[in-house]
């Protein structure tokens, strides 16, 4: 289960981006260049009440420079939505509550959370969409 206070310790964005010392300037291109379709902008709303999103990643994955951005700008503009990213080698405590079909430590992982940390709904190494 993820905390309140467990969430908190994960990276905002910027943070992330600062952090990163592969791909930096293609996340950061990906990031400038993904856009939202409506049909896809109406995703958080169909997954009810959400209020925080955790993604754990690496900057070395090619799946999380594709994925991560999308997820990133779905919430972007949202300030009743909290994001935090995670890396997945710092972070295995997390990383081993997200395993894909109990095995493998796929990425990214992205979480959704109510204001209480019930999770809404996750999606491993494929964004929603």
């Amino acid at each position: 289960m993820v905390t309140k206070e467990r969430f908190a310790q994960g990276m905002t964005l910027q943070e992330y981006i600062d952090h990163m010392s592969i791909n930096r300037a293609r996340f950061v291109e990906a990031l400038d260049e993904t856009t939202i379709e409506p049909s896809a902008a109406k995703l958080l709303d169909r997954m009810g009440a959400v209020r925080k999103v955790m993604v754990i990643s690496e900057d070395w994955c090619g799946t999380c420079l594709d994925q991560v951005p999308f997820v990133v700008k779905l919430v972007e503009g949202k300030p009743d939505i909290e994001l935090r990213l995670f890396p997945r080698d710092a972070n295995p405590d997390l990383m081993d509550q997200y395993l894909k079909k109990g095995l493998y430590r796929s990425i990214p992982v992205f979480a959704f959370f109510d204001e209480h940390m019930n999770e809404v709904a996750r999606f491993i190494e494929r964004r929603p969409g």
